[in-house]
């Protein structure tokens, strides 16, 4: 290839996303004599992820060029592929609050990243600099692909179409990989046999349809008998609701209760609440202590060691528009324009995509399951209001958006979340 691209990572400064990355272009054959420019606000953390990054490609000899920098307009400058994975810090206890506060005033979120109170102070925490990002992407690289990793997915994408919406952007989320770890086992057969079709909202999506690859035979009527009891019994995780839904719906969620149960009413009383909370303090402990450990390692001189591959699709999709391998992705975030027909044309869904030389085309699901487009057309209202609350900074739409929110119990109950939690995060979030 003649065109050398360049590969900018935002949030770099992160060890896992941009170790993860770092490895996974230096694996592509594709991305041969390619630039890697690392970007993050945080000059220590990005100092360090360059070293390890540095000392991998000279101890592999890559044929790779890396720049670093925290200034956004020369790290933007002839990208051509923009991969994005910021959060506001501190992450964790910020995670907390929009969990904790709520639940003291009554309000039962299970787990509040993405939906319920929670995902929207989440929202109106990190959209605003996303967008920031955006508006300057729209100045300096028009043409690049910006591939986002950051949650709320889905509002995240939303206010990206609705605030620049001419640039290209597609995002990732690999909840789908619970059906690799946990249907296999569940079926009796390797993943490589099965064929499936997902799609909904981000972390809040079913297997619409699944089949056996070597007979054609339709794997739903074995999933619908050997499902619910499997999943429940799926140690360390949270999976009651996911149990649930595929009884009483016959569809499968591919995530656990923590993010399927954020956007219903009833679901506090059918997740597995304390699992949730395992999980995010779990989580949260783990992240934390490994962060702390790969920059021992950096500091001691063996950041290589530290660059390894993920099975994230960011560097593959690269990889097939530039080969225009003409190949289907599993699961991608994009504008529904009919994707899912009995849902809201301008909303982003999760779904498949056609990844080439065009891009990502997103393949159509046709119409959703009813009763499950019921629950999804909530939250495609619910997002509505969000990403309207952010992009005018409205303290009245925010209110509307918790009202429309369907674990809010009362008026009194969302206005006294709303004031409390402004009070909290007054530093990241002002509204007028």
């Amino acid at each position: 290839m003649t065109k050398k691209e360049k590969i900018v990572l935002i949030g770099a400064g992160s060890m896992q996303f941009g170790a993860g990355a770092v490895a996974n272009i230096m694996a592509s054959e594709v991305l041969d004599g390619s630039t890697i420019c690392l970007h993050d606000i945080n000059a220590e953390s990005l100092e360090l992820m360059r070293q390890a990054s540095q000392s991998a490609i000279d101890e592999k000899k890559a044929n790779l060029t890396l720049e670093s920098t925290t200034n956004r307009p020369d790290a933007l400058k002839n990208a051509t592929f923009i991969i994005n994975s910021i959060e506001i810090t501190p992450r964790f206890e910020l995670l907390d609050m929009d969990y904790n506060v709520p639940l003291k005033i009554g309000c039962k979120q299970v787990s509040g990243e993405n939906g319920g109170p929670g995902g929207l102070f989440h929202s109106l925490r990190v959209i605003p600099p996303i967008l920031e990002i955006c508006e300057d992407i729209q100045k300096i690289c028009p043409s690049a692909l910006i591939i986002n990793f950051s949650n709320p997915m889905s509002r995240i994408c939303l206010a990206i179409k609705r605030k620049v919406p001419s640039l290209k952007f597609v995002g990732l989320c690999h909840e789908i990989k619970f059906c690799e770890r946990h249907l296999p086992s569940m079926l009796g057969t390797p993943f490589s046999n099965l064929e499936i079709k997902a799609g909904g909202l981000n972390h809040f999506g079913v297997i619409l349809e699944i089949k056996y690859r070597d007979t054609g035979k339709d794997a739903y009527a074995d999933i619908r008998k050997k499902g619910p009891d499997f999943i429940r019994n799926i140690q360390m995780w949270d999976t009651n609701l996911t149990a649930f839904i595929l009884e009483k719906y016959g569809y499968l969620p591919y995530t656990y209760d923590s993010h399927y149960g954020e956007y219903i009413r009833w679901a506090w009383d059918l997740s597995d609440i304390k699992g949730v909370r395992d999980f995010w303090e779990g989580y949260g402990s783990m992240c934390i202590k490994k962060e702390k450990r790969l920059k021992r390692l950096i500091r001691k001189g063996r950041g290589a060691k530290i660059i390894k591959p993920d099975d994230e699709s960011a560097i593959p999709i690269i990889e097939g528009i530039l080969t225009d391998a003409n190949y289907e992705e599993p699961s991608v975030n994009l504008l529904n324009n009919d994707v899912i027909t009995n849902l809201p044309r301008d909303l982003v869904v999760e779904c498949p995509a056609i990844v080439n030389k065009k891009g990502l085309t997103p393949v159509k699901l046709g119409e959703y399951p009813k009763g499950l487009a019921a629950l999804l057309r909530t939250q495609a209202s619910v997002q509505d209001l969000v990403v309207e609350a952010v992009i005018t900074k409205s303290r009245d739409i925010a209110l509307q958006a918790l009202l429309a929110d369907p674990v809010i119990d009362s008026y009194a109950q969302a206005e006294k979340i709303l004031d409390e939690m402004l009070r909290l995060q007054a530093k990241y979030i002002q509204l007028n």
